[in-house]
């Protein structure tokens, strides 16, 4: 081939890797400067968020707080919080950073999005309660307001996320908190759970390995200054200080269908009869749904009846129907014993 082919070929070549490389929308800049855009939007939302969750919480949100939550050096965070301020989201003061109006609506409407994708895979994926955070953490960037909308429409406008928050609402309200500290209970004194915080995960994942979830009952037996013993699900649980801070639970007089002195379904042996108290909150999404399709509700009555050799599934009489249901399954189900009717002869 001859050199000025070559070099024509060298040419052309050149041509177009500055095309891909700087086409307006579609290069190779484009695509990195709409990635860095997104990556300072990801960073200024993640930031609104922690100073919200400060304010909510009674708590100061400083350059140290904010470089700790995000993981960046404090030389960043400054900058992110200058970013903040001419951007009139935030504002240093004596109490640390505070939102602005505008930064506070902001900071609302990412903390509706958050919660709303928490709900979501709560009640419409499988998704374990694990995992709920961190999808919400990194899909609620991507949403416009008008997809948050409609997947709020879509799961009709739900009012708290599956942890017990409140989701604020379009407008940026949110109800005042209320409940107790678990700790804060006197021993003897029952309560229900109403909110579980998600933060550490560690913690949470505790927690809910505990059978700890949001409707949970619960009853105080004794508090020392090492933790407290609580009584869930008819076992007497341990909780350190850390893991008990973040439990919120109401005040409720035992009765009246409150009872923390329930059993689960997998207890039951062949013959043996139950009443259905509740369906776990930790079961969610499609397992809840099929669990009251099939007519598991509070109140209903359930017979264990066979059980397979290899001791799972056992199949239960639920509604006249013989139900074949897995030992997770039934574990998730609260119950209390039952007399078995006498046959009539």
């Amino acid at each position: 081939m001859p050199e000025s082919a070559i070099a024509l070929l060298w040419f052309g070549l050149l041509v177009l890797l500055l095309i891909v490389a700087l086409w307006p929308r579609f290069g190779v800049l484009a695509w990195l400067r709409r990635g860095r855009r997104l990556s300072q939007r990801v960073q200024i939302e993640d930031a609104l968020k922690h100073i919200l969750n400060c304010e909510l919480a009674d708590q100061t949100a400083t350059v140290q707080s904010l470089a700790g939550v995000l993981e960046i050096p404090p030389i960043r965070a400054h900058d992110l919080v200058t970013n903040l301020g001419s951007m009139r989201l935030s504002q240093l003061s004596e109490r640390g950073l505070v939102l602005t109006d505008d930064g506070r609506a902001y900071s609302l409407r990412i903390l509706r999005t958050h919660r709303l994708l928490e709900r979501y895979f709560a009640d419409r994926t499988g998704v374990p309660p694990a995992d709920w955070h961190d999808l919400a953490e990194s899909a609620e960037h991507g949403l416009s307001e008008a997809e948050v909308e409609a997947l709020a429409a879509k799961m009709g406008h739900p009012a708290y996320d599956p942890h017990g928050d409140p989701i604020p609402t379009r407008a940026g309200q949110l109800p005042p908190a209320h409940g107790v500290p678990l700790g804060a209970l006197a021993a003897g004194d029952t309560a229900t759970v109403i909110h579980v915080e998600d933060e550490p995960a560690t913690v949470f994942h505790r927690l809910l390995s505990l059978g700890v979830n949001v409707a949970v009952p619960v009853k105080m037996i004794k508090a020392d200054p090492n933790g407290i013993e609580v009584l869930i699900g008819g076992v007497a649980r341990r909780f350190d200080p850390l893991m008990a801070s973040a439990v919120t639970v109401e005040r409720v007089e035992e009765g009246d269908g409150h009872t923390v002195l329930f059993e689960r379904l997998d207890d039951l042996k062949p013959g043996q009869r139950a009443i259905v108290v509740q369906i776990a909150p930790t079961i969610q999404g499609p397992q809840r749904r099929r669990l009251l399709d099939l007519g598991v509700l509070p109140g209903t009555d359930i017979v264990a009846e066979l059980q397979s050799p290899s001791g799972d599934p056992m199949a239960y009489r639920i509604r006249g129907a013989l139900i074949a249901l897995r030992r997770p399954q039934a574990r998730g189900i609260y119950i209390r014993r039952a007399p078995v009717p006498a046959e009539v002869g």
